[in-house]
C-alpha cells in the first residue's frame, strides 16, 4: 500500500522526490525543504494521510547538510505510513506544517529546542524539554552529556500583551448587540498556575490559566520538570543498557515499554522473538494496560471527588503487581523483557493466580460501575466536558482510548498485529462524543477486553524456547559460561561491546496504554544507538489541553487532565 503511495508522489512530484528507501518495511521519501509544505499538504489531502504522528530530528555532524528532520505519517482511514525527509545545513530553515497539522507545533518545537534546527513561520517557536534559559541544543553529538544547565527564575507563559488581548475578545464577546459596550480591562483577568505544585498535576505538569471571574478564557502548558535525557542516554548506552530506561516512560505500564522497545530492536535486527516469548509478552502487556487504566480512572474519579471507587480498584491492582513483583523481582520498573526474548520464565502457578486475580477485577470493575455510570454527580462532572471530535483528535496526533473515544475504533494490535495479537479475539471500544464521560469508560472497557486477551493468552500459551537462538543477541546460558572460553567471551562481548545491531534505521510500534508508543531507531553498525526517538502517546495528547479547557471553569479541567492521563515519564522523556 504504502509503495503504491511512493510511486504515485514520484509521478506528482517528478524530480521534487529527491529519493525513496525502504527500511524494514517502512516507506520513505526524501524532499527538498522548499517542496516540503507541498508535498505534505498534497499528502494530507490527496492521498488521506491525516495524522502526523511524530517529527523526528537527527544530527550528522559529517554531511554537509547535518541535520534531517523526519515526519511520520499515517492514514487510519486507509492503514497506511510514510516518511517524509528533509535534509538541511547548519543555519538553514524547514516551513512549518503547524498549519497543516497541529501535531507538528509541539513537535517542530521539540526539534528545534532540541537540534537548533529553526521552523520558519511557526507560531511560538520556543524551548519545549529544556528549561528557556538553557543554552544550546542537547541532542547535538558535540553537546556533552555531562553539561547539565540550572534553571533559576520560573517562565511567564502570558505576557501583558497576551492578557491584553484576550481581554480585547472578552470585550468583543459580552458586548450587547444593540451598541452597548460591556468592556473587559486587563486588570479584569488574573492569572493562575494550575501546576506544577497541584494534587492533579502531580508535581509535573503546569498549566497557566487566563481566568474571566471562573471562566478560561485561555490556556497555556509547560512540560520538561522530570525530563531525565531518555533519548542522549540511549546514545552513551549498549542497546540492552537501554531496556531499564524504558521502565521509566510510563512508569505505570512498564511492561508495556519494554516489549515494545524489544520488537523495535528485533526489527532493526531483523530476527522475531519466539512462540512463547511473544505469548509472554502479549500477557504481561495486557496486564500492565489494565494497572495502567485502573490507576488513570481512580486518580480521575479522586480528583472530581469520587474517592470510594478508588479502593474498589486499587486493591486489585496493587494485587496484580504483588504477581509482576514475584515473575520479575521488581513492583514498578521492571526490565523484564530482553532483545531476542524475556529475562526468565513464568513461575508455577502464576497462570491459576492471575486467573483469581482477574475474577477479583470483575468484582471491583462491577462495583464501580454501579457507582459511577448513573450517578448524577459524575455525569454532570465529565458529560460534555473536555470535548474533542475525531477531526481534531486526529489532527493534534491522539491514538489510543483518548482517540478511541472520539468514535474511531482504531487499534495497533487489530489493524497492525504483532506478537501474535491477530490469534486472540477482542473487541474495540469506542465512545461517541470525546468528552471526559467517554475516555473514562473507554478505558473501563478495555480493562474487561484486556482480562480477556490474558486468559486467552494464558489459556494457549505455547511450549518451546523462552529466547532465540542467536547468540549475537542473546547473552549464552549460565553454565555455557562457566564450563567454556566460547562462553566466556561471547558473554564479554554483549556485555562489554553491546549487541552489534546492523547499519539501519527503523520504526517499531505498539499498542502502550495511552496509544501509539514508537521507537526510532538508528544504528551505525556499533554496540550502541545512533538514534533514539521515542513517540510518546502522551505528548501530542497533552499538546491540545489548552484547547479543550478553553472556555470551561477550573473544575472542568481537573477533569479533563485526568481523563488524558498524561504520565509525565513519556511526556518528557
Amino acid at each position: 500500500m504504502s509503495q503504491k503511495l511512493v510511486e504515485r508522489l514520484q509521478r506528482e512530484f517528478g524530480a521534487d522526490i529527491l529519493a525513496t528507501a525502504t527500511n524494514h518495511g517502512d516507506e520513505s521519501v526524501t524532499v527538498a525543504p522548499e517542496r516540503l509544505r507541498d508535498v505534505l499538504a498534497h499528502l494530507r489531502g490527496k492521498e488521506g494521510c491525516e495524522q502526523l504522528s511524530d517529527v523526528v530530528g537527527v544530527d550528522f555532524p559529517g554531511r554537509d547538510r547535518r541535520f534531517q528532520v523526519v515526519y511520520l505519517l499515517r492514514s487510519w482511514a486507509k492503514n497506511h505510513r510514510l516518511q517524509v525527509k528533509v535534509d538541511v545545513a547548519e543555519d538553514e530553515a524547514v516551513p512549518t506544517v503547524s498549519d497543516l497539522y497541529r501535531s507538528a507545533d509541539w513537535a517542530e518545537r521539540e526539534v528545534w529546542d532540541l537540534f537548533g534546527v529553526p521552523f520558519s513561520g511557526h507560531p511560538d517557536l520556543r524551548r519545549i524539554l529544556c528549561h528557556h534559559e538553557f543554552e544550546g541544543h542537547a541532542l547535538r553529538k558535540d553537546y556533552p552529556i555531562e553539561q547539565g544547565q540550572e534553571c533559576s527564575r520560573p517562565e511567564k507563559l502570558f505576557t501583558d500583551a497576551d492578557v491584553a488581548r484576550a481581554a480585547q475578545r472578552a470585550t468583543a464577546v459580552v458586548s450587547d448587540p444593540g451598541g452597548v459596550v460591556d468592556e473587559v480591562h486587563p486588570s479584569d483577568l488574573l492569572t493562575v498556575n494550575i501546576g506544577p505544585s497541584h494534587p492533579a498535576t502531580h508535581g509535573a505538569l503546569r498549566a497557566e490559566l487566563l481566568l474571566d471571574g471562573e471562566t478560561i478564557l485561555e490556556a497555556r502548558t509547560e512540560i520538561g520538570y522530570i525530563h531525565r535525557c531518555f533519548e542522549k542516554e540511549a546514545e552513551d548506552h549498549t542497546w540492552a543498557q537501554v531496556m531499564p530506561y524504558t521502565d521509566r516512560l510510563n512508569y505505570c505500564s512498564a511492561m508495556l515499554n519494554n516489549s515494545i522497545y524489544a520488537m523495535a530492536v528485533e526489527k532493526l535486527l531483523g530476527v522475531e522473538a519466539t512462540p512463547r516469548a511473544q505469548a509472554i509478552r502479549v500477557i504481561v502487556s495486557e496486564l500492565s494496560r489494565i494497572i495502567d487504566h485502573l490507576v488513570c480512572v481512580c486518580a480521575n474519579l479522586v480528583d472530581i471527588g469520587a474517592l470510594t471507587n478508588y479502593w474498589y480498584l486499587y486493591n486489585v491492582r496493587e494485587s496484580i503487581y504483588e504477581s509482576l513483583e514475584k515473575l520479575c523481582g521488581s513492583r514498578l520498573t521492571t526490565n523484564y523483557a530482553r532483545i531476542g526474548g524475556m529475562s526468565h520464565d513464568l513461575y508455577d502457578g502464576f497462570a491459576a493466580e492471575i486467573g483469581h486475580k482477574l475474577d477479583q477485577l470483575l468484582e471491583g470493575h462491577s462495583d464501580v460501575m454501579k457507582l459511577v455510570a448513573r450517578n448524577r454527580i459524575f455525569l454532570d462532572r465529565t458529560v460534555g466536558v473536555g470535548v474533542i471530535g475525531r477531526a481534531d483528535a486526529l489532527n493534534w496526533g491522539y491514538t489510543g482510548p483518548c482517540l478511541r473515544a472520539t468514535g474511531l475504533a482504531y487499534d495497533l494490535r487489530r489493524h497492525a498485529p504483532y506478537s501474535g495479537y491477530e490469534q486472540y479475539e477482542f473487541d474495540v471500544p469506542t465512545g461517541e462524543q470525546g468528552d471526559t464521560h467517554d475516555r473514562i469508560m473507554v478505558r473501563m472497557a478495555e480493562i474487561i477486553q484486556s482480562r480477556s486477551i490474558v486468559l486467552q493468552a494464558l489459556d494457549k500459551l505455547p511450549d518451546g524456547p523462552l529466547n532465540i537462538d542467536d547468540h549475537r543477541v542473546v547473552l549464552p546460558p549460565k553454565r555455557t559460561v562457566y564450563d567454556t572460553i566460547e562462553g566466556v567471551m561471547n558473554q564479554f562481548k554483549l556485555v562489554y561491546e553491546g549487541i552489534r545491531v546492523p547499519r539501519g534505521e527503523a520504526y517499531g510500534f505498539g499498542e502502550g496504554a495511552n496509544g501509539e508508543l514508537g521507537y526510532w531507531c538508528i544504528s551505525d553498525g556499533s554496540g550502541r544507538p545512533y538514534r533514539m526517538k521515542v513517540r510518546p502517546p502522551c505528548f501530542p495528547v497533552f499538546s491540545s489541553y489548552a484547547q479543550l479547557v478553553q472556555g470551561g471553569m477550573i473544575p472542568d479541567a481537573i477533569a479533563t487532565l485526568g481523563s488524558l492521563n498524561i504520565i509525565a515519564g513519556e511526556l518528557d522523556r
